[in-house]
Formats: C-alpha cells, sequence, structure tokens
C-alpha cells in the first residue's frame, strides 16, 4: 500500500507576487511528475552530474548542487542567471516523495511500460534524456523502487546508471505535457485491463443489427420550459416519431457541454420509435462556462460552478418531468408519446453524477468534505476539483431520488468523491456504468472502476472502453477538432472512435428496449460478444458485470498507488479557516484548457471572457443562486 507524505520544508507563501515564467513553471512541473524512488546509498555507477540543454544554451549542474539547493534554498552562486529556475516549486518538486511497498514496486514499472502507450513514454523520456537507453530507465526505475526512501527525483538521478545525464530542457516540457496524473495512470491501466476484462465468448452473430437506423422518421422540435419557483429556464431538444411508443429518454449533459453532446444517440433512438428529450442545465451548460470571469486570487470553486448545481441538475430533470406529464394529456401532437411512468436516464460526466441521483444515490457531504480539505486544485483531477465544489452546500440530506426513473446509463460519470459505498448501494434499477480508461478528465479509477466495485446489485453493467478519452463517446459534429492535438488533454480522431459510437447506439437501444416487450429478442445486444465485437486496434471494448479479483486486487495495490505518487508531487494548500474548501479560480486556467468543453461554435467569445483576470463591476456580477 503506498502512503503519500511530504519533506518538512515550509511551503511558498500563496499571497507573495512571484509569478514564474510559463517554461519555468512546467519545467518544475516535469520535475515533479517523473517522479522516482529515491535511495539511501549510491548506486555503483550514478549520475553525478545534470547537463540541462535548451537550444544552443547548456548549461550542468551537479547532484550535489541540486542537494545544497534542496536544504539551503539558495542556487549555486554560479548560476545565479537562472535563479528564475531555482524557485520553491522545484524545490519542493525535487522533495516530495511517497512510500511504496517494494512488493508491487516492479509490477508498477512493468504494467506502465508494457501498456499499449508505453513505446510513446519511452520515446519521450529518450528525447528529454537524449543518449539514453530504455533498459537505462528501467533498471534506475526498478532499482529505486525497491529501496525504502521512498519515490523522488533525487532518488531518480542517484540510481541512474550513468555518470552523466543530459536533460532537454524542449523534450522535457514536452514530456511534463504528455505524464499528466490521469494520462500516466491510464498508460498503466490499459494493458491489464486488456487482459482481465476480456472474456472468452464465440463470434457474434445478430439475428439483426440495432446500431441500423431505424425505419421511423424522426421528427425534433426545441421547447423552453419556465421553473419560476427555481428561476431556471431549460431549454429540451425532443426527438419523437409519428408511431413513437414505450419509455421515454432523457440526456444529461457534462460541464461546459450543451444538449447536442450525444446528438448521434437521440435520433438513433428516436429512428427506433423512442422519444427522447436532451435537456439542457443552465448552472453549468457551455454558455455558463462562456461567461464566467476569472477572480482575484482566493475565489472559490463555487465561482466556477454554484455547489446548488448538484441539487439543481436533478431537480431540472425531475420539473421536466412533471411538465410532460401534462404534455402527454393535453398536447394533441406529443400526447401518448411522453411515458414519464418508464424513464431512462443517460448523462455523460457530470450528467451522470445527475442520473446517478435521480436513481437514488445520495450525496455524501462530509466523506467529500474529508476528500478536499485543504487540497490544491494542482493536485487534483478536474472530476476532483468539480466534486469539491459541492462542499459549500448547507448540511442536510439531499434526496433527489425520483421514482419515475428506472434505468440509468452514465457515461464517464463524475462519481467518485460525492458518493461512498453506502451511496452507491442506495440504486436499485438497471444501471450501466461507461468508463473510457485514458480519460483524463474523470479518471477511471477512481470514478467509475473502484466505485463500481462498491455497487452491489445484480442488474448493473461496467462497460469500458480500453484507449477512449473523455469525449470519445460524444457527438463528432459537436466537439472541437482541437483537442485531438492538444498536448495536455489530447482528445482520440473521431475515426478512431466511429467503432464506439456505433456499438453505443446498438447497445443504448437494447438497453431501453429492455422495458418493453421486445426485450428478449434485444438482450443478447446486452452481451460480452456483441461488445468486444465492435473492438478494433485502437480501442478495446469489454462488458462485465463483476470486476474480476485479479483486477480487484491489482486496483487497491497499484493503480490506486500510482495516482498518488505523481498526485504526492504537487503543493498542497492549507484550508481557509472559515471555509472547508477554498482555491485559485486561477489554477482552473492552467489545469484544464478551455477548448476541451467548448463546441466549435462558442470559441472564440469564451476565451475572451473566459481568460480575464480582473472581477466585474459590481453592477455586471452574476446573481448567486441560493438553495
Amino acid at each position: 500500500m503506498l502512503v503519500s507524505s511530504s519533506s518538512a520544508l515550509p511551503l511558498p507563501d500563496d499571497s507573495s507576487p512571484r509569478r514564474p515564467a510559463w517554461k519555468f513553471r512546467i519545467i518544475a512541473l516535469l520535475a515533479g511528475l517523473v517522479v522516482v524512488p529515491c535511495v539511501n546509498s549510491r548506486s555503483a555507477i550514478a549520475a553525478e552530474r545534470l547537463k540541462i540543454k535548451l537550444g544552443p544554451i547548456q548549461q550542468s549542474v551537479t547532484v550535489v548542487e541540486l542537494e545544497t539547493f534542496v536544504k539551503t534554498g539558495e542556487p549555486p552562486s554560479r548560476l545565479r542567471p537562472y535563479t528564475p529556475l531555482f524557485n520553491n516549486d522545484l524545490r519542493l518538486a525535487l522533495t516530495r516523495h511517497v512510500q511504496l511497498d517494494p512488493s508491487v514496486s516492479d509490477n508498477l514499472v512493468d504494467d506502465l511500460l508494457q501498456s499499449s502507450s508505453g513505446a510513446r513514454i519511452l520515446e519521450l523520456l529518450e528525447m528529454a534524456i537524449p543518449d539514453s537507453q530504455p533498459e537505462q530507465f528501467e533498471t534506475a526505475l526498478k532499482l529505486a523502487a525497491r529501496q525504502p526512501g521512498g519515490l523522488s527525483l533525487l532518488g531518480f538521478l542517484q540510481a541512474y546508471p550513468a555518470d552523466e545525464v543530459t536533460v532537454d530542457a524542449s523534450s522535457a516540457i514536452a514530456l511534463a505535457s504528455q505524464l499528466n496524473l490521469p494520462r500516466w495512470q491510464s498508460h498503466a491501466l490499459n494493458s491489464i485491463l486488456e487482459r482481465e476484462l476480456a472474456v472468452e465468448t464465440e463470434p457474434f452473430y445478430g439475428s439483426f443489427d440495432p446500431s441500423a437506423e431505424g425505419f421511423e422518421t424522426v421528427r425534433q422540435q426545441t421547447l423552453t420550459f419556465r421553473d419560476r419557483e427555481r428561476d431556471r429556464s431549460i431549454p429540451v431538444d425532443l426527438y419523437w416519431s409519428r408511431w413513437s411508443s414505450g419509455p421515454l429518454v432523457i440526456i444529461s449533459h457534462g460541464f461546459g457541454a450543451d444538449r447536442h453532446f450525444l446528438n448521434y444517440i437521440a435520433h438513433h433512438l428516436a429512428s427506433h420509435g423512442i422519444t427522447v428529450a436532451a435537456l439542457e442545465h443552465p448552472g453549468s451548460n457551455v454558455a455558463w462556462l462562456a461567461g464566467i470571469t476569472l477572480g482575484e486570487d482566493g475565489s472559490k470553486l463555487s465561482d466556477i460552478m454554484p455547489a446548488t448545481e448538484f441539487v439543481d441538475r436533478p431537480q431540472d430533470i425531475s420539473f421536466l418531468l412533471d411538465e410532460f406529464e401534462r404534455l402527454n394529456q393535453y398536447s394533441s401532437v406529443l400526447g401518448d408519446k411522453l411515458n414519464t411512468r418508464q424513464v431512462t436516464v443517460i448523462g455523460h460526466s457530470l450528467g451522470g453524477f445527475t442520473a446517478l441521483a435521480l436513481a437514488g444515490a445520495q450525496m455524501n457531504l462530509p466523506h467529500l468534505r474529508q476528500f478536499c480539505e485543504g487540497r490544491s486544485l494542482m493536485g487534483l483531477s478536474p472530476a476532483d476539483w468539480l466534486q469539491c465544489s459541492a462542499v459549500d452546500l448547507p448540511d442536510q440530506e439531499y434526496d433527489l431520488r425520483d421514482r419515475r426513473v428506472t434505468q440509468v446509463m452514465a457515461m464517464s460519470p463524475v462519481m467518485g468523491r460525492i458518493f461512498d459505498a453506502e451511496s452507491l448501494g442506495q440504486i436499485d434499477v438497471p444501471l450501466i456504468i461507461v468508463s473510457s480508461s485514458q480519460d483524463s478528465i474523470t479518471p477511471s479509477v477512481s470514478q467509475q472502476l473502484l466505485p463500481f466495485m462498491a455497487l452491489e446489485q445484480d442488474n448493473a453493467l461496467l462497460l469500458t472502453a480500453i484507449g477512449a478519452t473523455h469525449l470519445s463517446t460524444g457527438d463528432p459534429a459537436n466537439l472541437n477538432e482541437a483537442l485531438t492535438q492538444n498536448i495536455f488533454l489530447r482528445e482520440r480522431r473521431r475515426d478512431e472512435t466511429e467503432s464506439l459510437r456505433r456499438m453505443l447506439q446498438g447497445f443504448s437501444l437494447s438497453f431501453v428496449k429492455q422495458q418493453t416487450p421486445e426485450a428478449s429478442l434485444y438482450q443478447p445486444f446486452l452481451s460480452s460478444a456483441y461488445v468486444q465485437s465492435w473492438s478494433t486496434e485502437t480501442l478495446q471494448l469489454r462488458l462485465n458485470s463483476q470486476v474480476p479479483p485479479a483486477l480487484r486486487n491489482w486496483l487497491h495495490t497499484a493503480a490506486v498507488p500510482l495516482e498518488q505518487v505523481v498526485a504526492a508531487t504537487m503543493p498542497k494548500r492549507k484550508a481557509s479557516q472559515d471555509t472547508a474548501y477554498t482555491a485559485s479560480i486561477r489554477a482552473f486556467s492552467y489545469a484544464v484548457p478551455l477548448v476541451l468543453f467548448m463546441p466549435p461554435s462558442q470559441l472564440a467569445i469564451a476565451a475572451v471572457q473566459f481568460l480575464r483576470r480582473k472581477k466585474r463591476p459590481e453592477r455586471l456580477k452574476r446573481k448567486k443562486y441560493i438553495l
């Protein structure tokens, strides 16, 4: 088991005016991300000197000088021109360490290097440390990992089998962008997920293709419903056909997205005679995100999204179902097409949380506050800091369950901190959890795999897309192509994820059809054989009703510690005296690129508004939502 710890060095004062240039900040981050174990004694051949190259500039520093810098905080006198590099960020990165059980250390290294992305990691390491060999990295990692001292950058230098280590700073910056916390974790995950989640099946042959478009002519209409009691206007896209019948499907989008995110699924279901309503949540949609203006340091996470949105989102859907009940009775066009007695909710990301809350999972705020207390945004995944914005909710029970919701499909759901095992145990309706192994926004281990293991129900399934990213399940027509080239949180290209979306069309239709007389006809498409039949070289698809024992053990002994290894290098911040959790809004723009959430049409105006640093004038401040 891995327990994170840190050095006794004082943390830098967040209120200081120090603002290092972005390159120095990333280099310091690299030092913390490429973490490896420190050793108590030097190996027979160990690095004594570090040579840093940045274009035509080349400068050497000895390991002893780095150790002196760590102790005193003063850079070597001959390196005074490079003082901006020798800052507290680098000092802390060099000294932060974690304790690792030696019995699993070799497995950690092997799983990382032998994963489907291991070759890419080695390629980046070789670029960052020229004139090196993969065997040297593996030797240094394994040698140092067996030592009791813990993980640190200095330990890697002490264990590296060469007298001198040359670091190309430009390549090191690229390496830092590739090895963020969730990405590092996902690399180690892929190989073991492919192996342990695979189910031996015969080749799948269906009597028909549920992923093919249906024969119904799809009608679409946009309606806006006004909830006067909560002062919210809720736009809804309705999809239906002349002969629509059966259950009603509600689609809930994620944070910073909109009601078009799963258009392809809505249209597909409607072509098969299912009525679908894709709504927009006004406190966490793309329009809300575009209107955010960054405040001064010390602002709360609730300035990004109100804590009340965790309550308002499920209530949006319950309100919508109330309105649909009236339309179903009195509308000449939609009458008998809105079956509010049988509702399947499909949610993505924060929409996955929304769906689970409606299915009966109750937020555990004390559990969440314990996790969020005193943490810095830079040490959390985006899913974690988004959940931490809920700590400002008043202490009370929030029963958001709606008995009209009879099935739930949660794609990359935000759920790993705000719910606990007892919360998830309250769900008793059929449930599908969709997890993407290379999701850097809602990391697979903490947000889906471990929570799924806490579910104790026979009607829950885990659908794992190995190699998929956070937006792989979204409609390509509504996503920004720039995301496929973003070096920080890169998304898969649409051609690489086409098979996943085709499979989801057939799978979601078969899931909804389980509440109709055609259930047995569609049951074969809710099988491991069907899901695995859509696997490609890029994406391996798996469906399981339980997490295999070997994977359970690995998740507890290796995958979770691996996440902690990287998180332990991030600076922690002492909690405020009068709030449960506060953090700088500025860190949001450093942690997550804006284009992650924005469809192409929204980027220009959003980028200008989002990157402002001054508060709005008092008269323009946005009205706060109050429970």
